[in-house]
């Protein structure tokens, strides 16, 4: 059975990029995902520095989706490599959050966003789901790594 998640408060909550497990990445402390993803449309420009300091991470992500500044030129090509990093620096860092993660199995993992086709699966289910394949992606890397241990 699918285990969608998009909310802040339900149980699968943790899956959320706006969940509020912050870690280093690049030498800098993150507050969220969110906040790491949103500002590496701008890596290198001060306007970076400005979204990690966000203090929420919807102010993160309305900060992301500005475009008083130019995303930087190769944000399409690496936005799904910008996103696995930190999904799975958010999990190596928090074992509790691993576990849980571990422990849903093989079940498909749906973002459920319902405006969002890219990331989440769009109000009709045609999304392509790209957070939740990432999800599933780093569940069964981190099961391999627990098997050599």
């Amino acid at each position: 059975m699918p285990i969608y998640f998009y909310s802040q408060i339900d149980e699968h909550a943790y899956l959320s990029n706006f969940s509020p497990h912050g870690f280093e990445l690049d030498g800098v402390y993150w507050p969220t995902v969110e906040h790491y993803f949103q500002a590496q449309k701008f890596a290198g420009h001060d306007h970076a520095e400005h979204i990690r300091r966000a203090r929420t991470p919807k102010e993160a992500k309305r900060l992301g989706r500005s475009r008083a500044h130019p995303l930087r030129p190769d944000w399409e090509t690496v936005k799904d490599d910008v996103m696995h990093r930190a999904i799975q620096r958010k999990f190596e860092t928090h074992a509790d959050l691993r576990e849980r993660l571990l422990a849903t199995g093989d079940e498909t993992l749906i973002e459920n966003a319902r405006h969002d086709y890219y990331w989440g699966c769009g109000a009709d289910g045609s999304g392509l789901n790209r957070l939740g394949t990432i999800l599933m992606e780093i569940r069964a890397a981190l099961r391999e790594q627990n098997e050599f241990l």
